[in-house]
């Protein structure tokens, strides 16, 4: 997806390769010996330079060696998209909501579809999603997909890191459900979204 990469970064004058992902608010670097989360919010300067990303916030200075993605990397950080963006909603788009909806979501939601659904599907819905938290919410999606008709897509919002509730659990889920799985992205600091559709020989 181009927000991932193995490289080489440079911090307290340690020198590591490990992976860097460039997440939809903050910038995180995993190694054996390093471990770094940098907010956007926190960044002072972000510079991309001869292939190297340089970012300065308060915990100090770090350089990521990350090639042609550095200028990419430097430019999404500096101009980044809405989460409403990212997934694809326009002004105007028929929304509804299956699940608990946070203050957050709600607010940017009303700024792109004011008359948006929830708790219930709307007949002439677009976008459909089901934030999970439980197996329970997760299993709602048997139903919702037999809903679904022509372009019309499901996210499904789940936690990260989370035994009982995986990445595996909603592929299996929406697989089951005769769904595709088109892309996944990082919802929020706590919470994956992937996306499904009907396949196109269905429609």
């Amino acid at each position: 997806m181009g927000n991932e990469a193995q490289c080489i970064a440079k911090s307290g004058g340690k020198k590591v390769t490990g992976k860097a992902l460039l997440e939809t608010t903050e910038l995180i670097f995993r190694s054996d010996s390093l471990r770094l989360k940098i907010p956007f919010a926190r960044m002072k300067s972000v510079i991309a330079l001869n292939g190297e990303l340089h970012v300065q916030s308060p915990e100090g200075s770090v350089v990521f060696e990350l090639g042609p993605d550095a200028e990419k990397w430097a430019h999404k950080i500096l101009n980044p998209k809405s989460r409403m963006e990212k997934l694809g909603l326009k002004q105007g788009a028929k929304v509804s909501i299956i699940g608990k909806l946070d203050p957050e979501l709600e607010a940017e939601l009303e700024r792109v579809s004011p008359d948006f659904e929830c708790g219930a599907i709307a007949k002439d819905t677009e976008w459909i999603f089901l934030i999970t938290e439980t197996q329970k919410d997760l299993a709602k999606a048997a139903n919702i997909a037999k809903v679904m008709r022509g372009a019309v897509a499901l996210w499904i919002v789940y936690p990260k890191g989370r035994k009982e509730l995986t990445e595996m659990d909603v592929l299996n889920t929406g697989r089951k459900a005769r769904l595709k799985d088109i892309k996944v992205m990082s919802f929020s600091s706590t919470h994956t979204a992937l996306k499904f559709v009907v396949p196109i020989d269905k429609r």
